[in-house]
């Protein structure tokens, strides 16, 4: 923390060349952290908060395991055990599993990504001339018995998160949904129209993307009218009644997110005509 080269050398000396440390640290949180450099462990007293302790730590470069720290509240301990634990466990899972299948979806052009995580055992079977009407055909499938076993937790969720914003992702949502994994029965409606009900599943999802929040359009399409050489003035006013019909028989196109957003009073009069 202090020494010339050392990994975690961010203490710089004043100009009296002391160094102020423990900014932000209780004089009671950073009383118990001295134990260690006497004994090289640390008891907890209670009433200490684990996280502020696992925060100062962190800042004295102190490791923050089982071989350190000793504490009444094991729940507390185990906790922020876990967080490590998961954060490693992630980063793994990332790397070997999600990666890749983001990888795909960037090379067909895609920029964002959803992934429904199945176990070993699940099975998808879809009728493929009724397949399920809710956009599933779009979600990618990781068959992975561990990461659906990681994602039950949401502590381990919240971990998820953190890890994919430390790499640069965004617009990420983590939780559990239900997906169709095959058809349970068909029902005949009137008419001989066939309705497939599925079965499914609660499944763990992640859905994340790669570039900045997409903006509204704010294209607006005109009638192409063709352009034509005038050789006198009379041409010329008969071109220009020719495109002011034009355009009273065919409006702007106008983006329906901007027609959705402009004032009530800008709207042109036959939106409200049905």
């Amino acid at each position: 923390m202090f020494g010339p080269g050392r990994e975690y050398n961010f203490t710089r000396p004043n100009e009296k060349g002391e160094y102020e440390i423990a900014e932000g640290i209780s004089a009671t949180v950073f009383r118990t952290v001295l134990d260690y450099y006497k004994t090289g462990i640390i008891n907890c007293p209670d009433g200490i908060s684990i996280p502020d302790l696992r925060d100062t730590c962190d800042y004295l470069c102190i490791n923050f395991d089982f071989n350190t720290i000793r504490c009444q509240d094991l729940s507390a301990l185990l906790h922020e055990l876990s967080n490590d634990g998961a954060h490693k466990q992630f980063d793994h899972y990332l790397e070997e599993l999600v990666l890749p299948i983001m990888v795909g979806c960037a090379k067909k052009g895609e920029r964002e990504c959803h992934i429904v995580v199945l176990t070993d055992e699940d099975s998808v079977d879809w009728d493929e001339d009724h397949p399920p009407p809710m956009g599933e055909e779009y979600s990618q499938i990781l068959y992975s018995s561990k990461l659906y076993r990681f994602f039950k937790y949401i502590e381990n969720r919240d971990v998820a998160k953190t890890v994919l914003k430390e790499r640069g992702l965004k617009n990420i949502r983590i939780g559990i949904e239900g997906y169709p994994t095959c058809k349970e029965k068909i029902k005949r409606r009137p008419g001989g129209r066939s309705e497939v009900i599925y079965n499914y599943v609660q499944r763990p999802f992640i859905q994340m993307s790669w570039e900045k929040e997409e903006g509204k359009s704010r294209h607006v399409d005109f009638q192409c009218v063709r352009s034509k050489s005038l050789t006198n003035l009379v041409a010329a006013g008969e071109d220009v009644l020719e495109d002011q019909e034009i355009l009273m028989h065919h409006p702007p196109q106008v983006d329906e997110l901007d027609r959705l957003n402009a004032p009530l009073s800008q709207m042109a009069s036959n939106d409200f005509q049905d």
